[in-house]
């Protein structure tokens, strides 16, 4: 059996036609005897299907995908499984052990949407957890919240527990697309459990919300106006 996944920056792509690579998994008898990185060759109607047709796919994981192309992946024999996210290796692991399985297209949602539909109230943030990313255009506590939730240039990841305060530079800033998808699947891998942002793209939401994270969005200031917010309302609470 051969499995293609979608790939970006190994996590599963949402996009299954505009994803940077294809992994290949050949599996024998439940286990993986090699794996192959290829590159997308271009995005182009019914070409990719044929494509991984010819490859001998057998099995395509993606994100999400379009009516046309899971028609041909079906014409071809294919099976494909859509809604999946996270780690490209945690997923094929779930597949070998069957426990993988369709969710939500992340490619279905409207894209007209600017900002994230479910804010969050504070106070809820403090009840949900102690574990908080704030996104920020520097590595400091004295820098601003970045409003751009997926081109964000900094993560900054506050422990409550600990008072301690990470910075990581965002690796998926200048994605052409599918910024916001990646850094949602990225953040919610570190076991964030809220995040503070000024906006948030509705397929971001889809991700953050799946992993359980809540999310505070039309922030402004600065992160260490924040973290004191969040010390505020924990004594209160």
């Amino acid at each position: 059996m051969k499995v293609a996944i979608a790939t970006e920056n190994e996590f599963v792509s949402a996009h299954f036609g505009r994803c940077s690579t294809y992994s290949l998994f050949d599996i024998t008898d439940g286990t993986i005897t090699s794996r192959l990185e290829i590159e997308n060759p271009g995005h182009q109607p019914g070409f990719l299907p044929c494509f991984l047709a010819e490859k001998g796919v057998d099995v395509v994981i993606a994100g999400g995908m379009g009516p046309r192309a899971q028609d041909l992946f079906t014409q071809n024999g294919i099976k494909h499984i859509r809604g999946v996210q996270g780690k490209v290796e945690d997923v094929i692991q779930a597949f070998l052990k069957n426990e993988l399985q369709s969710g939500d297209d992340l490619c279905s949602h409207p894209h007209d949407h600017g900002e994230c539909q479910h804010e969050t109230e504070l106070k809820d943030v403090v009840i949900q957890g102690l574990f908080v990313c704030i996104t920020a255009d520097g590595d400091t506590p004295e820098n601003a919240v970045d409003p751009r939730f997926g081109r964000a240039a900094y993560f900054q990841f506050y422990d409550a527990r600990t008072q301690s305060l990470e910075a990581v530079a965002n690796p998926f800033k200048d994605l052409n697309q599918g910024a916001g998808i990646q850094a949602a699947q990225f953040i919610a891998d570190r076991k964030v459990q809220a995040l503070i942002t000024g906006e948030c793209g509705p397929k971001a939401t889809s991700v953050l919300n799946a992993s359980g994270v809540k999310i505070v969005t039309g922030a402004a200031g600065t992160v260490e106006s924040w973290i004191r917010k969040l010390k505020m309302e924990k004594a209160d609470a």
